[in-house]
């Protein structure tokens, strides 16, 4: 499988380890400054090529460009006839998530936590100790000095981004149980526009209730996951010390293999990028465009929740689908 990137940020440089883990040459990479698409194909064996230049020959292109031209980079891969791995949020709006739906064509949500190997153990656990009464997710981290996440035009700030991986995990250990409404509160610092602490409560069908909380205020890192039913609970940590225990016991895993940085295994990348050579081979996407369209719905929702403090927004989101979620929540476009 060859690879062509759309985009040579911080999270293209992942992207590579995942590609060299995986035996996957990179042909050519595009940037928005030839500069920048000249440094990174040269830090990866790479041609650096325009943006209409793609996909140069690839197979699959990885678009990790801003979410705003997420849209743009998929569609013109899928009219090639490429797989496309699209990286989180699969957009800035609900109406380029429909575009990118409405394509067809194999696109793999780069949603890498689905692929970590902590979190298919957690969802095979979760699976048997049955239905779920209680659900916590926690993505606490420092704020990020790099990239443009403190745009308000990027489409939102801390839940937009770091939290589109704890709704992702909750839809995916939720199962089949669909989620009815979402409850959100969002809030900034004096010296930033963009959210950067949200709590989010999701309502399923069955009755649970998920709290996610997400923040870029915490000096470290802590991601971790507590689900518990009448028979079991299961608690996930994924940073700093990855680690599983279910009933209070810790849960054994099979040795990572050998890779450049072990941690890109642990968080799933190398298995995503596995992932996106078996769909070139001609499997199904196992978490696909819909899936990306699905996690946007929740957070489009938290934010309109959170410009009406204490609402309740229905899901499926029936609100204006033109919207960035910061939009949504900062109600900076007349309705």
């Amino acid at each position: 499988m060859n690879l062509a990137f759309a985009g040579a940020g911080m999270i293209s440089l992942v992207h590579a380890m995942a590609a060299e883990a995986t035996e996957s040459p990179i042909l050519a990479i595009a940037s928005r400054t030839e500069a920048r698409a000249a440094e990174r194909a040269g830090q990866v064996g790479a041609k650096a090529v325009t943006f209409d230049q793609l996909p140069a020959g690839a197979d699959a292109v990885v678009v990790c460009t801003p979410p705003d031209r997420h849209t743009e980079g998929t569609l013109q891969a899928l009219a090639a006839g490429c797989v496309v791995l699209v990286e989180k949020p699969l957009a800035s709006t609900l109406a380029e998530a429909d575009a990118i739906v409405a394509a067809g064509g194999q696109v793999v949500y780069a949603e890498n936590l689905a692929f970590s190997p902590l979190v298919v153990r957690t969802s095979q656990l979760v699976t048997e100790i049955g239905s779920l009464n209680y659900m916590e997710i926690r993505q606490l981290s420092p704020r990020p000095s790099w990239g443009e996440f403190l745009d308000p035009t990027r489409g939102g700030g801390v839940l937009f981004d770091l939290g589109s991986h704890a709704i992702a995990l909750a839809l995916l250990l939720a199962g089949s149980d669909a989620p009815v409404g979402v409850q959100a509160n969002l809030e900034h610092s004096s010296d930033i526009e963009v959210d950067d602490y949200a709590e989010v409560f999701i309502d399923f069908a069955s009755g649970l209730r998920a709290r996610i909380e997400t923040s870029w205020r915490h000096p470290d890192a802590v991601w971790d996951i507590q689900v518990s039913s009448d028979s079991g609970v299961v608690r996930t940590e994924l940073m700093p010390q990855p680690g599983i225990e279910h009933n209070g016991e810790s849960v054994v895993l099979a040795a990572l293999p050998g890779v450049t940085d072990a941690h890109i295994e642990q968080l799933g990348y190398v298995d995503q990028m596995l992932t996106v050579r078996d769909v070139v081979a001609g499997a199904p996407s196992p978490i696909d465009a819909r899936f990306g369209r699905r996690v946007l719905d929740v957070i489009c929702a938290a934010y309109a929740s959170a410009h009406q403090p204490q609402s309740v927004i229905p899901l499926p989101f029936t609100g204006r689908r033109d919207r960035t979620p910061h939009q949504l929540w900062s109600d900076t476009v007349g309705s």
